[in-house]
């Protein structure tokens, strides 16, 4: 281990980077927590405008729910490949993680302008307030997710990302199946569990 390399790291044994990177995934883990404790209890609780039971497409997000994990077996490949110096197959593995969050964005996409026409906005009912806010927030981290992948491709074809930088891949690795499994606890709250609207509230 080099000098700079050591200077990383802790009494642990671990790198501070990553550690640091576990403390942000915890303080995510409890923001998301909020946001499907806030789902749960307000799900169900107005009968103004469409509902899950009328507006959902379960077999959509069943394949967007898919492609998401797709991706992350692509992310522990580009990571394998980085950490072995496989140039080229970092940079097919790296591509095809970033298209499939592309994929499941575009999905996402299409699912919120349906549900829009169908007559579900933000501001039609509790539902439709929280679900956009959970979904979207998450969507957001996708995006975030996307772009920093493409950027770690970029430099990858610049050839400044090799067996050296790998902590830098698995960092983002982290990120990437983070957002992952917050995604299948999202859809089975939110598309396969669903409750029965209460009536006069």
């Amino acid at each position: 281990m080099s000098q700079a390399a050591a200077a990383h790291y802790t009494s642990t044994g671990l790198d501070s980077r990553k550690i640091a990177f576990w403390t942000f995934i915890g303080s995510e883990c409890l923001l998301f927590g909020s946001l499907i404790a806030t789902y749960l209890v307000y799900e169900g609780r107005s009968v103004s405008g469409p509902t899950t039971h009328d507006i959902l497409n379960i077999p959509l997000t069943s394949f967007s729910t898919f492609d998401l994990l797709m991706s992350s077996l692509a992310m522990v490949l580009a990571l394998a490949a980085v950490q072995r110096g496989d140039r080229v197959k970092a940079r097919v593995a790296l591509g095809v993680t970033a298209l499939l969050g592309s994929v499941f964005l575009g999905l996402q996409a299409y699912e919120f302008t349906h549900f829009v026409r169908e007559g579900l906005g933000f501001t039609t009912n509790l539902f439709g307030s929280t679900f956009f806010t959970l979904t979207g927030f998450h969507g957001a981290h996708v995006f975030v997710g996307v772009v920093w992948l493409t950027t770690l491709l970029v430099r990858s074809f610049q050839g400044k990302l090799g067996p050296e930088k790998a902590l830098n891949v698995e960092i983002a690795g982290l990120y990437w199946h983070f957002v992952d499994v917050v995604w299948i606890v999202i859809f089975t709250v939110v598309y396969l569990i669903q409750t029965t609207p209460i009536a006069g509230t």
